[in-house]
């Protein structure tokens, strides 16, 4: 792990912060991980928006292969399937990393076609919001709307003032209780709608709100010895709490302590790294549209390390463990439990359970899964699959806990029981 390499007392006294600078990791540390974030790069697969994004943030080289690889597919997969079936969110994502690499998301040019993504995006929008206002949920998630509202508002699309009040409202209503990942990403919006709105009415909901989440941020940093939320929200309450230190000011905001908690894990999953490593260098998603783009090039770490991957067992042998896997459904359809043992060895992730227990009994444990930008999401299992229709989906359980990590990267101990329980949302 990276606290191997350099003592958590050592990156604590390198962290640069101040009341009024930036925070900022140790440059061998964000190397580190900006390696490792072009090294998931996978050219057999879909091209991940938020890697670009964070490639662009932390300085990676804007003119390498990986960089032009991750945005001519980008661009290709905005036109072939923006106004088809992609989702305001990952439309929005797709704005933000064309605007991190110097791009017009108006003017998107691929497959001899041109399309204005930003009117894709505001047509998106409009749909969740007026589910929004019909229902009371919008048609896919808050966290969709906020990165819907911050992509308009980085883009200087105009769009974004309406849904930026809705926002604020869900915010401060005292019926929500929104995630870290959705609270984080609906401030970033409202952080920058609040430059640029005039009327002082919404200011001031805006303001209150935004005190609100990062106030709410540094609470729960403090109860939790640095940690907010889990390991995996961190990337982006980091950067909430960088961008908004006007609107908890004149608190002051710990960024060593928060820093340690990051310091401390080893970070492999791609999306968990493209979230925390523009706060580890002082940015946020609200910095995108600011970015000069050709001074970036020639700064990739991969032209200073090797590009050879970090990662690795050196040959060791890993010993047997034992993991109890069960799935349990009592919520359609007709009800079922069932639970079996599975021998697997140690350090193999979840889905390497499920795939032995598929094995020894499909007729039960059969399965299935998609691609996502955070690694393989679990969509059907025993023949039953999650439906956005009825907000239904397979959660996966640890002592009665959630897990905070995927099937792709969690790794179960020894005796452990991991139970996948149909649930609602």
């Amino acid at each position: 792990m990276f606290g191997m390499a350099l003592g958590i007392g050592v990156l604590l006294a390198l962290v640069g912060c101040t009341a009024t600078e930036s925070c900022v990791a140790p440059q061998d540390m964000v190397s580190q991980l900006l390696q490792r974030l072009e090294g998931s790069v996978n050219f057999e697969e879909a091209a991940n928006p938020s890697v670009l994004l964070a490639m662009n943030l932390a300085g990676g080289d804007s003119d390498g292969p990986i960089h032009k690889w991750l945005l001519q597919e980008l661009k290709e997969e905005a036109v072939r399937r923006a106004q088809k079936d992609m989702t305001s969110g990952q439309v929005a994502l797709h704005v933000l990393a064309l605007l991190s690499s110097c791009q017009d998301p108006q003017h998107v040019h691929a497959l001899e076609q041109t399309l204005n993504l930003i009117h894709v995006l505001q047509q998106k929008t409009d749909e969740e919001m007026a589910e929004l206002e019909a229902e009371g949920i919008p048609k896919t998630t808050l966290y969709s709307v906020g990165l819907d509202t911050l992509a308009l508002c980085l883009a200087d699309a105009g769009g974004a003032q309406g849904p930026s009040v809705a926002l604020a409202k869900q915010v401060l209503s005292p019926e929500s209780h929104l995630s870290v990942d959705t609270r984080a990403v609906v401030a970033l919006a409202l952080a920058c709608v609040y430059n640029y709105v005039e009327l002082q009415d919404v200011r001031d909901l805006l303001q209150e709100a935004l005190w609100t989440v990062s106030n709410s941020f540094l609470d729960e940093q403090e109860k939790g010895s640095g940690m907010i939320g889990n390991i995996y929200s961190m990337g982006l309450a980091l950067q909430v709490l960088e961008a908004t230190r006007k609107f908890y000011a004149p608190r002051k905001w710990d960024c060593a302590q928060a820093f340690s908690v990051v310091f401390a894990h080893d970070y492999q999953q791609p999306m968990a790294i493209a979230q925390v490593l523009p706060a580890l260098v002082g940015k946020s998603y609200l910095d995108v549209a600011g970015l000069d783009c050709a001074a970036t090039q020639d700064m990739s770490p991969s032209r200073q390390l090797s590009l050879s991957p970090m990662l690795g067992t050196h040959g060791v042998p890993r010993a047997p463990i034992q993991v109890t896997y069960s799935i349990t459904n009592k919520l359609q359809g007709k009800h079922f439990h069932y639970s079996t043992t599975v021998t697997v060895p140690s350090g193999s992730t979840l889905l390497e359970v499920m795939e032995v227990a598929e094995e020894e009994n499909p007729q039960i444990f059969s399965f299935q899964t998609e691609q996502t930008s955070w690694g393989p999401y679990v969509t059907s299992i025993h023949g039953l699959a999650g439906s956005t229709d009825d907000r239904t989906y397979w959660q996966f359980l640890s002592a009665g806990d959630a897990l905070d990590e995927g099937v792709g990267t969690y790794k179960p101990h020894d005796g452990e029981h991991i139970q996948a329980v149909f649930s609602t949302y």
